[in-house]
C-alpha cells in the first residue's frame, strides 16, 4: 500500500475514535433498527478506496477516490474485474457516481468540480461546478441527490445540475451529519454514515430518517486490518438486489434488510452475517 494510503488510513483510525466517542453521546434513536443476511459475496478490488457505487444494466459503476488514485469503473459484478477504467487527473480527489441515462456524473471531493461521461465509451463529456465539497451521489429519473458530508442532502435539476431544494437529514430532533454514499432503493434514500457501520434509511420528502441498518460483522476481524470503512451502496432494481461494500474491502455483498429482531435462521440456507 502507498504511502499516502497508509497516512489517510492512521488519519481515518483518530477520526474513527472520535467518532466512537461523539456517537455514544447521541440520544437513542426512535426509528426501526434493522440488520442483514448475506446472499452472495463477490470479489471487489482492495485497492479501489470506494466513493461512489452504482448498478445498471448487469454492471457495476465504481468511482474511486485519493488523489492520484481516482478513478471511474466499469466492473463485472461476478468476477469483480475492471472492464472499463478513466483515471482522473492526481489534482483531484474522486467522490460519488451516478448514472443517469446516457451519462455517469462524478463529484470530487474538495475542488468543487464534477465530471460528466458518456455512459458507453467513458468520453469527458464536461466538468460543471458546485459549492463546497462533493461526498455522494445518486437519482430516481428525476432528480439528483449529493451528500456534502453534513446532515443536509441536495436535490439537482437532472437537466442543468442547479439546486432546487435541500433536504435536512433528521431522526427525531437529531440531526443526522456525515451522510456519505447514497443509494435509491425502493423509493428511499439510503445514505453510509461516515466512520460507523451503519446505513440511514431516508425520506426524500422530508428527510425523516424511516430506520438504521447496523452492517457491523461484514468482514471477519483479519479482513478489517488491511480494510477501511464501510462506503458503497447499489441496487439492482429489476431484480430487487441489494450490494454494499467498503474502502479498500476485499468483497462485496448481496444482503437481505432484515428487522433487527428478526430469527435469523428463518432465512432457509442463506448465510448469516457470521464468517
Amino acid at each position: 500500500m502507498c504511502l499516502k494510503m497508509r497516512k489517510a488510513r492512521a488519519w481515518l483510525a483518530i477520526l474513527l475514535l472520535t467518532a466512537g466517542v461523539a456517537a455514544n453521546l447521541q440520544p437513542a434513536s426512535s426509528a426501526p433498527e434493522y440488520t442483514y443476511r448475506i446472499l452472495q459475496v463477490y470479489p471487489h478490488d482492495p485497492h479501489a478506496f470506494t466513493q461512489g457505487l452504482e448498478y445498471h444494466d448487469g454492471f457495476l459503476y465504481e468511482g474511486t477516490g485519493l488523489e492520484g488514485h481516482s478513478t471511474l469503473r466499469k466492473v463485472n459484478l461476478e468476477t469483480g474485474r475492471v472492464l472499463q477504467e478513466t483515471r482522473l487527473s492526481d489534482e483531484y480527489f474522486g467522490e460519488g457516481v451516478t448514472v443517469l441515462a446516457d451519462r455517469i456524473l462524478q463529484l470530487t471531493w474538495r475542488a468543487e468540480k464534477g465530471f460528466i461521461y458518456e455512459r458507453d465509451s467513458f468520453h469527458l463529456l464536461r466538468a460543471f461546478s458546485y459549492p463546497g465539497e462533493g461526498w455522494g451521489l445518486t437519482n430516481d429519473g428525476s432528480r439528483i441527490y449529493m451528500s456534502d458530508g453534513s446532515a443536509e442532502i441536495r436535490v439537482w435539476d437532472p437537466d442543468t445540475l442547479r439546486e432546487t431544494r435541500r433536504i435536512t437529514v433528521h431522526d427525531g430532533e437529531t440531526a443526522v451529519a456525515r451522510l456519505n454514499e447514497l443509494e435509491i432503493v425502493r423509493g428511499q434514500i439510503y445514505a453510509n454514515v461516515w466512520l460507523t457501520d451503519r446505513i440511514v434509511r431516508i425520506s426524500p420528502a422530508d428527510g425523516r430518517v424511516l430506520g438504521w441498518i447496523d452492517l457491523s460483522g461484514l468482514l471477519s476481524p483479519a479482513e478489517r486490518t488491511h480494510a477501511d470503512v464501510l462506503n458503497g451502496i447499489a441496487y439492482d432494481a429489476a431484480g430487487g438486489r441489494l450490494f454494499v461494500t467498503g474502502k479498500l474491502w476485499p468483497k462485496l455483498f448481496r444482503i437481505e434488510v432484515v428487522p433487527a429482531d428478526a430469527d435469523r435462521r428463518s432465512s432457509g440456507t442463506a448465510p448469516s452475517r457470521k464468517q
